[in-house]
């Protein structure tokens, strides 16, 4: 009756403004795949509760032991504090002096694992505090895994877009839970010439192991999953994607059909 269709809509509107919140797309292209031979990410974050603005953070130079007050980029709530490095780079938004770039989308993952109580780097802190420290997108993903480690992982899973003047990758992290502090994570190179978009679902399924040209992971990202239950198959089989995120109706319907549709416009 009127009842059921009333909390039909308010479910329907209930989940609409989950994914308007998860509503980040990321284009990642390869300096071979551009025309001016640039690597570029294409950022966008659809939210009616975000506005556009562009931060600038000067470099500075710190003395030894200075600390740096962490603050989590969504709800402005207080994390906790970390050693802040002796010099910092210029930032300008979401791209340092270096041409380092980082861009996200999340893709939440297993819930059992997200949002752990006592972790400091969420993920908007870590883009920052890592554009501040990175030389280069291995630099980058060098940092974000040790900053990770030491501080814990704030956040739920998330897909960062890394890229500097040479070389493009995907990064995909999601928390350990109550289990252990820090997170798992494996980060891929895209192919010279190629393409690569990511929305809300977690791209990254098997990948190499003895490459890291290629590909560069946390060294328990396949061990965890196996001591939690996670994952019984063979180490070269493990998929990050399908273990730590699983695509579900929503996943493909709202995240999978949002690359779709780009992948499409650039195909040949």
């Amino acid at each position: 009756g009127g009842l059921m269709s009333a909390l039909r809509l308010l479910t329907t509107i209930a989940a609409l403004f989950v994914y308007s919140a998860l509503a980040c797309s990321n284009i990642l292209i390869t300096p071979e795949a551009s025309e001016d031979g640039s690597s570029m990410i294409f950022y966008t974050a659809d939210s009616a509760e975000l506005y556009a603005k562009i931060e600038f953070l000067p470099a500075m130079e710190y003395p030894a032991g200075t600390m740096m007050s962490i603050y989590d980029w969504d709800s402005g709530k207080y994390l906790g504090e970390i050693e802040q490095v002796n010099k910092t780079l210029n930032v300008v938004a979401n791209q340092n002096e270096k041409q380092v770039i980082i861009g996200e989308t999340t893709f939440g993952g297993i819930s059992e694992l997200c949002y752990p109580p006592g972790a400091i780097m969420d993920y908007g802190s870590l883009i920052w505090a890592t554009l501040q420290r990175a030389h280069s997108a291995r630099d980058a993903i060098r940092i974000m895994g040790e900053l990770v480690a030491e501080y814990g992982y704030a956040s739920g899973g998330e897909s960062f877009s890394i890229a500097d003047k040479h070389e493009v990758w995907v990064l995909e992290m999601i928390p350990k839970g109550v289990h252990e502090r820090g997170a798992v994570w494996v980060a891929q190179k895209i192919p010279k010439g190629h393409i690569v978009a990511h929305a809300n679902q977690a791209r990254i399924r098997t990948f190499p192991l003895n490459d890291p040209n290629s590909a560069i992971y946390s060294s328990d990202v396949i061990s965890f999953a196996r001591a939690h239950g996670l994952y019984e198959g063979p180490d070269e089989a493990f998929s990050f994607s399908d273990t730590y995120d699983p695509v579900t109706v929503s996943g493909a319907r709202f995240c999978e059909a949002r690359v779709w549709s780009l992948y499409r416009r650039f195909a040949d």
